[in-house]
């Protein structure tokens, strides 16, 4: 399929073009967790063209699942869930290189798997996970994609690069407000979409230089009253990882 009919909607915005559509050929995103918000982030990018995806996640297909992680159907119960969406993204987009990593993310292999990608996108549901990304990021200047989902809530935001990481805006001893993981609470089925859609969107203009990202931002939307919130973020300069003299690698 030519890229000028499959994009066409992208080529006759003046924000993404033609030269927009090739950095995202260009580009390499990886997507940490494929469960409620990595499958539409997944899903959204292959669509829009993104070059290359890994896709992280060591899990496999529980019926509790298919309320919400729309990649997966009834036949890959019990089957890995990023060979079963490597499958799906490749039908989808068959020009798209989908590279699937099967494995639990540590302290010791995320900085070398990290280096190989442009953008890190968090779709993970556990604080452990969420901080060793941050950390990864910081120490290899790399944006990173936050999502957050919980009941009918959800968070949005751009952290690493030259603005604030995760670290800077609370530690997970101490902030009881952060979201709890969906494994312990419930979620809306459209939840997820909504908030992975925003994080693949972020994640394009991000590429493409279009708008204004949320670098240094973030949102929260209430689906039960459809209110958004946008708060800016700032650095800690007391943060123990980016903050000055803030160097070492902290361990969870």
């Amino acid at each position: 399929m030519e890229d000028q009919q499959r994009y066409h909607r992208h080529y006759i915005l003046p924000q993404i073009g033609k030269e927009g559509q090739e950095k995202f050929r260009r580009s390499k995103v990886l997507i940490i967790g494929v469960g409620g918000l990595g499958c539409p982030v997944a899903m959204q990018l292959a669509a829009a063209g993104i070059g290359t995806i890994g896709l992280v996640d060591y899990d496999v297909v529980e019926a509790s699942n298919l309320q919400r992680q729309v990649l997966y159907t009834e036949r890959d119960l019990g089957k890995p869930k990023a060979e079963c969406a490597a499958r799906r993204l490749k039908e989808m987009n068959s020009e798209c290189e989908v590279l699937v990593y099967p494995w639990k993310l540590t302290q010791e292999n995320c900085v070398q798997l990290f280096a190989e990608y442009d953008i890190i996108v968090d779709a993970t549901d556990n604080f452990d996970t969420r901080y060793l990304i941050s950390d990864a990021c910081v120490e290899l200047n790399k944006p990173h994609v936050y999502g957050a989902i919980y009941e009918f809530y959800g968070q949005v935001a751009i952290l690493g690069g030259q603005g604030p990481c995760l670290r800077c805006l609370s530690d997970p001893e101490r902030d009881p407000r952060q979201p709890i993981s969906a494994r312990k609470v419930g979620v809306l089925a459209p939840v997820p979409g909504v908030i992975g859609s925003l994080q693949a969107c972020e994640v394009l203009k991000y590429i493409a230089g279009a708008g204004q990202c949320l670098t240094g931002s973030m949102i929260f939307l209430d689906m039960l009253t459809m209110q958004f919130d946008r708060v800016e973020l700032s650095k800690n300069p007391r943060c123990p990882l980016c903050g000055n003299g803030g160097t070492q690698w902290k361990k969870n």
